[in-house]
C-alpha cells in the first residue's frame, strides 16, 4: 500500500509579497486559467534542485540526481506534496539551459531510461544539461501499484474469462479497480498528463529556464502537446517523437495500436522464419498459427515467474509488443522466445516489459517522498500506464452500453489483429469502475499560440500511426511543423540518423526543417522507446 503523501501546511505566503513572487506565481498559471483566482504556488516555483551523484550500482558516474516537490493537487497546493525525482548530463560545451526528455509509456521511468540510453543523447551536451524525470505515479515519484502479484488484468483477459456473460465480467473489472485505487495511494486521484504537465512547468523553473526545451517520445508528445496548450508562452524548443493521438477515442486507439502491433510480429515471423533458429521453424504461415497457439496455452495454464506471480499469454503478448518497437531487439526477442518454448524460462521475456529491471514487490514511504530505485512496483509500468490513460479518458460506458457493445468491440478488436486484439480490449476495458477523466486533452488542445515545435511522425511507427502526426499538428495550428520520417519502428530519433541530425539542429541551433519534409529511410535502426502508447 502506498503510503500517504506529505500533509504539511504550506508556508504561509507573506502580506505585500514582492513582484518576483508574484511573477513566479503568475508563470504557474496555465493560460486557461491565467484570468482566475489561483492558489498560491509560489514556493514550489522558488525551489533550487540539490544534485548530488545518482545512487545505485547501475548508475553511470556522470548522472547527478535531485527531486522537486509539487502540490498533490493544484487546486489545494496545501492539501500534500509529493517528490518528483530528476536525472540530469551536465552541458560539456556552453550551456544554453537544459533540455527536458520523457520516453513515453506512460509509464516508463526516465531517470531509468536516461541512465541506459543516455549515450543517444549526448549530442545535446553541447548545448544543454540533458534532463529526464519520473512523472508522478511512476518510478521514484510515489509510484502506482494494483498489489503483489496482482493478476487482476490478466485474469480478465484469460480464456476462462466469459466475455459473453459481461455482467460478471464488469464486476472483476470494478475489483480490479477498487485493488489499483487500494495499492496506489492518495496519488491515484491526481495522476494524469494534466498534472504531470505541471509538475513539468515547475521542473523548467526550478532548472532556472524561462522557457521549456523538451523532447519527447509516444506518449512524451501527448504531454509536450498538453505543455504547450497550458503554458504557450513558456515554450522553447519542443520536439515531439512519434506523436500520439489527441482526438481519437480509446477504442479508436486500440483497434489501430492492435492493426500496428500485428503488422510488427508479422515483419518480425518474416524475419525469423528465415533463421534455423526461430523458436516457431520455418514454415511462415504455421509459424503465425503456433505464435497464437503458445499464447492461448499460456493463458490457460499460467507459468511461474521469479517474482511469485503467474505469466500468462497475454503477459507475453504484452512483451512482445514492447520488443516490436524495435527490429533492433529481434534477434533478442527469438532468443527470448526461445528460452521460453524450449525450457519455460520467462526471465528474458519478461525483461522486455520491465525494461530490464529486476523490480521488487515493493516497500513505499509514507511521507510522499522518493522510493528507491530497488523499491518500485514490480507492476508499476502497466499500472502507471493505465491510470493515465484513464485519468486522460472522459469516456465512460455505462454497463449496460458496454453490456451491448462487447461482442461487437470483441469482433473489431480480433479482426484488427488475432494476437494482440484481447490484449487491447483489455486495456479500454479497465477503465471501467475508475473516475472519469478530463476532457481537456480532446476538447482544449487546439490551435496553440506558441512558438514553433517540431513534430516527427514514422511511416511504419507500429505504435503511433503517421496519420496521428498530421492529425495532431492541424489541431495544435500554425506552431506545428511535421517531418516524415520514410522508415520503420518506433520513433524516428534513434532509428534515422537523419531524424536524429534535424531534430539536434533544432533543439541546439533553433533550425527548423520545412513542414513537410522528409527523411529517407536508414539500412537499419533502433529505438529510444521502452513503451509506446496505450
Amino acid at each position: 500500500m502506498l503510503a500517504k503523501l506529505s500533509t504539511r501546511p504550506a508556508v504561509r505566503r507573506c502580506a505585500g509579497a514582492s513582484a518576483l513572487v508574484l511573477a513566479l506565481l503568475g508563470a504557474g498559471l496555465p493560460a486557461a486559467a491565467a484570468d482566475r483566482p489561483q492558489p498560491d504556488l509560489s514556493r514550489f516555483y522558488r525551489q533550487k534542485p540539490a544534485w548530488a551523484a545518482c545512487r545505485g550500482p547501475d548508475m553511470p558516474k556522470d548522472l547527478q540526481c535531485a527531486k522537486v516537490t509539487v502540490p498533490l493537487d493544484y487546486a489545494r497546493p496545501h492539501a500534500g506534496t509529493l517528490d518528483v525525482a530528476l536525472a540530469r548530463y551536465r552541458a560539456t560545451g556552453t550551456s544554453r539551459g537544459s533540455v527536458l526528455l520523457n520516453f513515453g509509456g506512460p509509464g516508463v521511468a526516465g531517470i531509468h531510461e536516461l541512465a541506459t540510453e543516455g549515450k543517444q543523447f549526448m549530442d545535446l551536451t553541447n548545448g544543454y544539461d540533458v534532463v529526464s524525470f519520473d512523472p508522478r505515479g511512476v518510478g521514484r515519484s510515489s509510484p502506482v501499484s494494483c498489489g503483489e502479484g496482482s493478476d487482476v488484468a490478466a485474469g480478465v483477459t484469460e480464456k476462462d474469462a466469459d466475455l459473453g456473460r459481461p455482467q460478471a465480467l464488469l464486476k472483476q473489472l470494478r475489483r480490479a479497480a477498487d485493488q489499483c485505487a487500494r495499492h496506489s495511494g492518495p496519488v491515484l486521484p491526481h495522476i494524469g498528463t494534466l498534472n504531470a504537465s505541471r509538475d513539468l512547468d515547475v521542473i523548467r523553473q526550478a532548472l532556472g529556464d524561462d522557457e521549456l526545451n523538451y523532447l519527447g517520445f509516444s506518449y512524451g508528445t501527448r504531454l509536450g502537446a498538453v505543455y504547450a496548450a497550458q503554458f504557450p508562452g513558456k515554450v522553447g524548443r519542443i520536439a515531439l517523437d512519434g506523436v500520439d493521438t489527441l482526438t481519437e477515442s480509446p477504442a479508436e486507439q486500440g483497434v489501430a495500436g492492435a492493426e500496428g502491433q500485428q503488422t510488427a510480429l508479422d515483419d518480425f515471423l518474416d524475419w525469423c522464419t528465415t533463421d534455423l533458429a526461430c523458436p516457431f521453424g520455418q514454415d511462415r504461415r504455421a509459424a503465425g498459427d503456433e505464435v497464437l497457439r503458445l499464447v492461448r496455452s499460456l493463458d490457460e495454464n499460467p507459468v511461474p515467474t521469479d517474482f511469485g506471480g503467474r505469466f500468462s499469454g497475454q503477459d507475453l503478448v504484452g512483451a512482445i509488443g514492447q520488443a516490436l518497437y524495435s527490429k533492433e531487439l529481434w534477434p533478442s526477442l527469438e532468443r527470448a522466445l526461445g528460452s521460453l518454448i524450449e525450457d519455460g524460462d520467462t526471465r528474458r521475456v519478461l525483461a522486455f516489459s520491465t525494461g530490464g529491471i529486476g523490480l521488487s514487490a515493493g516497500r513505499h514511504r509514507s511521507d510522499g517522498g522518493l522510493v528507491d530505485a530497488q523499491d518500485v512496483p514490480a507492476d508499476n509500468l502497466p499500472a502507471a500506464l493505465m491510470a493515465i490513460n484513464c485519468a486522460d479518458d472522459p469516456d465512460r460506458p455505462t454497463a449496460a452500453r458496454l453490456t451491448k457493445d462487447l461482442k461487437d468491440l470483441q469482433a473489431a478488436y480480433d479482426q484488427a489483429s488475432p494476437v494482440f486484439g484481447r490484449y487491447r480490449l483489455t486495456q479500454l476495458l479497465m477503465c471501467y469502475g475508475r473516475p472519469r477523466g478530463t476532457d481537456f486533452i480532446r476538447d482544449h488542445v487546439r490551435n496553440v499560440h506558441s512558438a514553433k515545435m517540431l513534430l516527427i511522425g514514422t511511416r511504419g511507427d507500429p505504435a503511433t500511426p503517421y496519420r496521428w502526426t498530421e492529425e495532431t499538428a492541424r489541431r495544435l495550428g500554425p506552431s506545428a511543423v511535421v517531418l516524415d520520417n520514410k522508415s520503420e519502428g518506433h520513433t524516428g530519433y534513434s532509428s534515422s540518423k537523419c531524424v536524429h541530425r534535424k531534430v539536434n539542429d533544432f533543439l541546439l541551433y533553433g533550425s527548423l526543417p520545412a513542414s513537410g519534409s522528409s527523411c529517407p529511410a536508414d539500412a537499419a535502426g533502433g529505438s529510444v522507446t521502452s513503451a509506446g502508447t496505450g
